[in-house]
C-alpha cells in the first residue's frame, strides 16, 4: 500500500491544482456516519458533512444497499432515450417534497453546477427575457453559465472571460454586516434598493427573466438574510413578471432542518435547484419548477447522457427516505439549537466571535479581528 507521502507526491505532480482548495492535507481512507478516517489511522469527525454532500451521514446502510442492489440489477441506461423506474420515481418524490402548491416537474443533471445552467435556459425560454439578476458574493458553481452568476472569487471567472452574457449582480442582504464595508446591516428598502435602481436606470424589469438566490450564502460565508428581505423581493419579482429561483444545492434536504430552504422565508419559488445531498453525495442534481415554466423547453434543449442515473436515482431515493423516516428535519432543527445555544455563549467569552448563526445544522461563526468594526479575521 502506498504510504501517505507517495500519495501526496503523486497528487502533487497529476491532481491540476484548479480542481481543489487545499485548505487541509487530509488524506481520508474511509468514513462511516460523522467519522473521517485517514489512510494514518487517524479519526476526525466531519463538521463539513464533505461539502453539505452528506446530509444522512458516511455511507449509510439503507444508501449503499440500494446502491448495491440497482448495480446488480443496471448500471445505466440513459433516460436521455429511454425510461427507467428509478428517476420516474424520484421526479415524483422531489415535486412532492419541494414546497409550492401548483404542479411540478423534474429534470435531473450531474452536479448543482449544471442545475443552475439549466435555470438559466429555463427562466430565459419562459419568459422571453435575457437578463439574470443574482447576488455578489454568491457561488452557483462552475460551469460557465454558474460561474457566470457567481460573484464569489476572482479565481472562479480570472482568465476565463468572456462569461454568459446579460448577468447581473446586486448586494446580498447580509444581516450581520452592512453594504460596502459599513458595519451595521442595512434595512430591507435599502438592501432592495440597487435592484430597484437597475430597474429604473439601465435594466428594465421587462427584460430581466429571473432573480437566483441562495436563501443563505454558503459558500459565502452561511450569511442570513435580514429578516422579510426574500418576502419583499419576491413580491416585487412576481410584480414585474420576473421568476424567483432559488439555489439550494447547499442549503436543502434537511441541511437547514426543511426539505427547501425557502420554508424559512414564506416564500415559494418557481425554480428550485437540488444537488450534493441529493444522493449522499453521489453525481446527481435536479431543477423542480413549476409545471408551465418546466414545459417550456423541448428535448433536447436540457439532456446529459449519465444523467438519472438508476444508481445515484436509488441512492437517491434511499435518502430521501432516510430523512423521513429517521425524521432527520426535526433532529437538524433539534441539534442545531443546541449547537447554537452553545456557540453563542463564546460570542461573549472570546473576542475574536463575531457572530453565530444559522437554520438547523447550517452553522456560521464569524471570526473578527475588531468586534465594533466587525472586521474579518
Amino acid at each position: 500500500m502506498a504510504t501517505y507521502e507517495e500519495l501526496m507526491e503523486k497528487d502533487e505532480q497529476y491532481f491540476a491544482e484548479a480542481g481543489r482548495i487545499s485548505y487541509y492535507s487530509l488524506l481520508i481512507d474511509h468514513a462511516d456516519q460523522a467519522t473521517l478516517v485517514d489512510i494514518k489511522g487517524k479519526e476526525y469527525i466531519d463538521l463539513l458533512s464533505s461539502a453539505s454532500a452528506t446530509n444522512t451521514g458516511h455511507s449509510p446502510k439503507k444508501v449503499t444497499d440500494a446502491i448495491k442492489n440497482q448495480a446488480d440489477k443496471m448500471l445505466h441506461y440513459t433516460p436521455a432515450y429511454m425510461y427507467h423506474e428509478p428517476a420516474i420515481k424520484l421526479a415524483e418524490k422531489l415535486c412532492e417534497i419541494t414546497p409550492g402548491d401548483f404542479e411540478k416537474k423534474a429534470t435531473f443533471g450531474l452536479s448543482g453546477s449544471d442545475a443552475c445552467d439549466g435555470v438559466m435556459k429555463y427562466a430565459r425560454a419562459y419568459t422571453g427575457r435575457s437578463n439574470i439578476v443574482t447576488f455578489q458574493n454568491a457561488y452557483h458553481g462552475s460551469t460557465y453559465g454558474a460561474l457566470s452568476m457567481s460573484a464569489l472569487n476572482n479565481n472562479m471567472r480570472a482568465k476565463m472571460g468572456p462569461n454568459v452574457p446579460n448577468v447581473e449582480h446586486i448586494p446580498f442582504p447580509d444581516n450581520y454586516r452592512g453594504m460596502y464595508g459599513k458595519a451595521q446591516p442595512n434595512s430591507i428598502e435599502e438592501y432592495l434598493a440597487p435592484f430597484k435602481q437597475m430597474m429604473e436606470t439601465y435594466l428594465p424589469s421587462e427584460e430581466i427573466a429571473c432573480v437566483v438566490v441562495e436563501t443563505i450564502q454558503g459558500d459565502g460565508g452561511l450569511l442570513e438574510p435580514v429578516p422579510g428581505y426574500f418576502k419583499a423581493l419576491y413580491e416585487l419579482c412576481h410584480e414585474h413578471g420576473i421568476l424567483f429561483a432559488v439555489d439550494d444545492v447547499q442549503q436543502g434536504l434537511g441541511r437547514t432542518g426543511t426539505w427547501c430552504s425557502t420554508e424559512h422565508f414564506n416564500v415559494e419559488a418557481d425554480l428550485v435547484v437540488y444537488g450534493k445531498s441529493l444522493a449522499s453525495g453521489m453525481p446527481l442534481s435536479a431543477i423542480v419548477g413549476r409545471k408551465e415554466i418546466m414545459d417550456s423547453l423541448e428535448a433536447p434543449a436540457h439532456i446529459f447522457t449519465t444523467a438519472a442515473n438508476p444508481v445515484c436515482c436509488a441512492a437517491s431515493l434511499a435518502t430521501l427516505d432516510m430523512i423521513e423516516e429517521d425524521n432527520l428535519l426535526q433532529e437538524s432543527t433539534r441539534k442545531g439549537e443546541i449547537a447554537q445555544e452553545r456557540m453563542q455563549k463564546w460570542e461573549n467569552d472570546y473576542a475574536f466571535i463575531g457572530d453565530v448563526r444559522g437554520f438547523g445544522l447550517s452553522i456560521g461563526i464569524d471570526i473578527v479581528t475588531d468586534k465594533k468594526t466587525q472586521n474579518k479575521g
